[in-house]
């Protein structure tokens, strides 16, 4: 109730400019970042002569840092998401200081609309759901419970903004540096093509843990070693630094030749060692939306998640889902036992056939 007043307080309208500094802000997390370089191209593909900042925290921006339409990365106050007033005003200070007359906000945050209003920013696009959005002067609404990609609803802000309806897929070019040293840790590891990525961990960013994210590892192992079979292809295990032990049960069920590059390589390096292989499997993480936005044949564990809202937003990949109860938001309101189902091996047998005819499109 008290968004939907403030909605009648706040102005709307659309200010008629052509930005010439604009902030787009997604701070967290690694896949939802992932998802927003569609609404990057497409807003690059709109003003192609503006500045482009990206308001991203340290840890996602990692992913990003190398995108070809940006022009540089903020990094906000580290007490992301927005919580207190005093990092509200440190973060509407930040904006202020930028010097930027635009704002692009893929946030459904109300602190966030506050902010960037506080910034006094002449121009505020951004998502308004359920009145969140009060603070915008161009706002997008959004029903947080009709499924719909996350990328398109980035991109409904982009396009009401232009003024024109843009589309785009989730993308992060492979860089030459990132290609050429994957290559060299290939050549140290005496790894061969083919070969296939595999990374059985996600679920885990700062501040946030959803580790039922993962499929089991034991039906993991044999979904890899199944596909790898398939294809005379070795497996590559991924793993992050707190994985060693998951990658070291996964390795101890894979019947298939593996090689394991786990906490050796830069998210921009992931992305380039996708690209060589044959396909990158994952489960619902950033990682894995990382693996098909660099070009990867991706295909993706989900369980506890809608892949209408949340799976990868590329052409070359599929969504494993074991259907699971979901909440009207699209993900497992509480505990969830998905993993523990006895029919998953049927369904793996199944898929892995599936995974196989992708691979050969």
């Amino acid at each position: 109730m008290i968004y939907q007043l403030l909605s009648r307080i706040f102005p709307t309208g659309r200010v008629k400019f052509a930005p010439k500094r604009i902030a787009l802000i997604r701070p967290c997390c690694i896949g939802d970042v992932v998802m927003a370089t569609a609404a990057l191209t497409a807003l690059r593909e709109a003003y192609p002569e503006a500045h482009i900042s990206w308001v991203a925290g340290p840890w996602s921006a990692r992913a990003i840092a190398h995108h070809p339409a940006l022009d540089a990365i903020a990094m906000p106050d580290k007490d992301m998401p927005l919580r207190s007033a005093a990092s509200l005003r440190r973060f509407a200070r930040q904006l202020r200081n930028g010097g930027f007359d635009c704002a692009v906000s893929l946030v459904r945050s109300p602190l966030m609309s506050l902010a960037v209003w506080l910034a006094g920013i002449p121009l505020r696009a951004g998502l308004d759901s359920g009145g969140r959005g009060f603070g915008y002067n161009l706002r997008v609404p959004i029903d947080p419970d009709e499924p719909e990609h996350e990328s398109e609803i980035y991109l409904k802000v982009v396009s009401a903004l232009a003024g024109r309806e843009l589309h785009a897929y989730a993308n992060l070019p492979v860089t030459d540096a990132a290609r050429a040293r994957v290559r060299g840790e290939l050549k140290t590891e005496a790894v061969e093509s083919p070969f296939i990525v595999a990374h059985p961990g996600g679920g885990v960013n700062p501040g946030m843990r959803f580790e039922s994210k993962r499929f089991p590892p034991l039906r993991f192992a044999e979904l890899a070693s199944r596909v790898a079979e398939a294809k005379g292809a070795s497996v590559i295990l991924l793993g992050g630094p707190d994985d060693e032990a998951l990658v070291a049960e996964v390795a101890g069920h894979l019947t298939a030749p593996w090689h394991s590059l786990a906490g050796r390589l830069t998210f921009a390096e992931i992305g380039a060692l996708a690209a060589e292989a044959l396909v990158y499997i994952g489960n619902d993480s950033g990682l894995t939306h990382l693996a098909a936005a660099s070009g990867a044949k991706t295909v993706m564990l989900m369980g506890p998640t809608d892949p209408r809202r949340y799976g990868p937003y590329t052409r070359d990949s599929m969504v494993f889902w074991i259907p699971s109860k979901v909440g009207s938001r699209g993900a497992a309101e509480g505990p969830t036992e998905w993993m523990g189902r006895e029919d998953i091996g049927i369904q793996v047998a199944a898929t892995v056939k599936e995974i196989v005819k992708f691979l050969e499109k």
